[in-house]
């Protein structure tokens, strides 16, 4: 769910930071897609320009209908999805924190979207309307295991980050000391 939690004044202030966007596997897949997007659409404009573009291979001898052309047709919708891929990494869509402040009696979820108008997603609500902290755990092909927060008059308020799944431990150790902190049962166990 977070890379930090920071329990402070007195235990009586919770901040979980969480991890967006900005995850090693998204740098890796970002890197490896632009490599391989520039590496055909080199292939593409040297098999057009008859000059080697490319350290590793002669692909002047491609010829440019077909070959050529789909290389670069190739290369271009790669680099269309790297650059898709480094924005939502630049913007660290899904990062924010989740934050609960016993002194005020509020709890406030922050979460960065994408640009416009709805860039920050922020719930801010009263301690006193939590219900409980609920673990959903769903296992197979693409399993899930994420912690919610069940709140009076919303539907459950997803706490854990996307993307790879939590280990069992981890989630119910976080679930646990958030409920501990907030005073209130955990679900789903």
């Amino acid at each position: 769910m977070t890379a930090s939690t920071t329990i402070n004044k007195g235990d009586r202030l919770l901040h979980q930071n969480v991890l967006g966007s900005r995850r090693f596997s998204n740098y890796w897949w970002a890197t490896i897609v632009t490599l391989g997007a520039t590496g055909f659409l080199l292939a593409g404009l040297s098999s057009y320009l008859r000059v080697n573009l490319l350290l590793v291979t002669d692909a002047t001898q491609l010829i440019f209908v077909p070959q050529g052309l789909v290389m670069g047709l190739y290369g271009t919708a790669g680099l269309l999805l790297a650059s898709y891929l480094w924005l939502v990494i630049l913007w660290d869509v899904g990062g924010g924190y989740n934050e609960f402040n016993q002194e005020t009696g509020t709890f406030k979820i922050f979460r960065w979207g994408f640009p416009g108008k709805n860039r920050q997603i922020q719930i801010d609500s009263s301690i006193q309307d939590v219900q409980s902290v609920r673990i959903s755990l769903k296992e197979g092909l693409n399993p899930t295991r994420a912690l919610y927060l069940r709140v009076k008059g919303r539907r459950d308020i997803p706490l854990t980050r996307v993307g790879q799944p939590l280990s069992l431990t981890e989630l119910e150790t976080q679930g646990a000391e958030l409920a501990r902190f907030l005073e209130v049962p955990l679900e789903g166990l």
